[in-house]
């Protein structure tokens, strides 16, 4: 053993310096390298064109059949002219469980599934439970509706425990619940399904994307991604588009599996990569839009995957983006990110049109509704109203926590926490603008006949 005198120097500073310039080269490496926002507004990009829509209130069987609205995922809805707030409560119904994901609506019936792997049919007036089933431990999707069939179709994530894994694809009867068809699911899934003509089609963990029929359940194709699928598929022009956990996005074709493209992301936070894609795409104006775990929300062009914009928010997206031309402002897509800030973005170009400060974690996604954005914030559990155009307050309601409102022309339903709440609107439907020919100046008549013509004109 050397005497005191005699030690060798110590050698940790040294080392010790070495480290700290290694983290700093690191550092400087990942602010260099880290990706930033990109904007090519000149890629592929569809206009909106102007049509005549048909008024909601003449719809003789109301659908809002799948997560999202429609096949596209675009979670945009105009219903009759007073559904806007102020609303009041009408009913509400739970109070047990978790309820992740918003129901479905067929004709006077919303459908959905509860944490718990509980399917529920509640009447829409009444706010009556019609049926339940129980399905399994675990459950994380909205369910999808197959009129034709007469069906629901639910997910499950896990028939035994409270962890993914040994799940199920399940089809009910929507007259009373039971089970027609079931396939298992080794994984588990938390796809919410979507159904068209006489498929369905959905994602689960292990990176599987299926086609099956719905009738029976069988087997028509399977495409295997890079990683989990956990979001859901949107349908547009014959394709499938969504993302994967290994942060690549996709579309393959809807016939049978056949994979028209694929793209990653630039990279993480952290500049090191891909993010994960938990969100569902919207499909809109000819552009595929996702957020993702990376901060980032992208923009690709729908027919071959071509990076049109990314823009960071600066923390997680989970949220899935709803999209919508909105009326003196344009094609807009609005997204949450977890730092509590929700956007409004220019769906051309990435440009942020408006940015709301909600001041809480935001995870589900929002959904649009006769000019107003609505979404719930998981931190405080509440849920905000804004003004599509402007990102003005307009609605605030002390529940929620994901994705919150779905609609039917005359009524919203938002979900809570643990409850569902029917919200009729203060004030009665402006009148429809009746669209006849045009009358030729009446000729002068007698008082008592202008008083019949102008109480007729009243009643109606």
């Amino acid at each position: 053993m050397l005497s005191p005198g005699l030690r060798r120097p110590r050698r940790w500073p040294v080392a010790l310096a070495v480290v700290v310039v290694l983290i700093a080269g690191a550092v400087a490496f990942v602010l260099l390298h880290k990706p930033g926002n990109v904007s090519h507004p000149g890629v592929s990009f569809t206009p909106p064109t102007t049509t005549t829509k048909k008024p909601t209130d003449v719809v003789a069987h109301f659908l809002w059949p799948l997560y999202g609205y429609d096949n596209a995922r675009t979670r945009a809805f105009t219903g009759e002219s007073n559904l806007h707030p102020p609303f009041h409560v009408g009913w509400r119904f739970g109070g047990n469980a978790l309820i992740e994901f918003p129901p479905v609506i067929d004709g006077h019936v919303l459908y959905f599934m509860d944490d718990g792997a509980t399917a529920k049919a509640v009447n829409t007036v009444t706010g009556r439970q019609i049926w339940k089933t129980h399905l399994g431990k675990l459950s994380a999707a909205a369910p999808a509706i197959a009129g034709r069939q007469q069906l629901i179709v639910v997910p499950v994530l896990s028939d035994h425990g409270n962890s993914p894994g040994g799940g199920r694809i399940a089809a009910l009867s929507m007259k009373n619940g039971h089970v027609v068809w079931s396939r298992s699911l080794p994984s588990g899934s938390e796809s919410s399904p979507l159904v068209s003509g006489h498929s369905v089609y959905f994602g689960d963990q292990a990176g599987t994307v299926y086609g099956l029929n719905v009738n029976n359940g069988h087997l028509e194709w399977t495409f295997q991604a890079a990683g989990a699928v956990k979001g859901s598929l949107a349908l547009s022009g014959g394709l499938l588009y969504f993302g994967d956990y290994a942060g690549r996005a996709y579309a393959i074709r809807a016939l049978n599996g056949h994979r028209i493209w694929s793209t990653s992301t630039s990279g993480s936070q952290f500049g090191f990569g891909s993010g994960n894609f938990y969100s569902t795409p919207a499909v809109a104006f000819g552009r595929v839009y996702l957020g993702n775990t990376d901060g980032f929300v992208y923009s690709f062009a729908a027919g071959n995957g071509q990076l049109a914009w990314s823009h960071s928010t600066g923390s997680y997206v989970y949220a899935s983006p709803s999209v919508a031309d909105v009326p003196g402002v344009g094609p807009t897509v609005y997204e949450a990110s977890y730092n509590g800030d929700f956007y409004a973005f220019n769906a051309r170009s990435g440009a942020v049109r408006w940015a709301h400060r909600s001041g809480g974690r935001i995870s589900g996604s929002s959904t649009i509704i006769n000019g107003v954005v609505y979404y719930s914030v998981l931190g405080t559990h509440h849920t905000i109203g804004l003004n599509a155009a402007t990102g003005r307050v307009e609605f605030s309601y002390p529940d929620g926590a994901f994705t919150p409102m779905i609609a039917d022309p005359k009524t919203l339903y938002l979900s809570g926490y643990n409850q569902i709440y029917q919200l009729l609107p203060d004030s009665p439907p402006k009148p429809a603008r009746q669209t006849t020919a045009k009358k030729k100046a009446p000729a002068k008549r007698k008082r008592p006949a202008r008083h019949v013509r102008t109480r007729a004109t009243h009643k109606s």
